[in-house]
């Protein structure tokens, strides 16, 4: 498997199985082009992320939405 950065390892820390299951993808796509970080934004019970142009490579946002 992919080695992720430190941030995204400690940003998982503690997180739901369910919760880092959503976060992977984009995270592995993070990791693939090396380029953006992830934006994380979450409601009342919806959890969602993308890369982000904005963010740089090895870093995560969190937004609320």
């Amino acid at each position: 498997m992919t080695q992720l950065p430190a941030v995204y390892s400690e940003y998982l820390q503690g997180k739901s199985e369910s919760f880092i299951a959503t976060l992977m993808p984009v995270l592995l796509q993070s990791i693939a082009e090396k380029t953006h970080g992830v934006r994380v934004v979450t409601s009342t019970h919806v959890v969602q992320a993308h890369t982000d142009e904005t963010i740089p490579f090895g870093q995560i946002v969190e937004d609320v939405d």
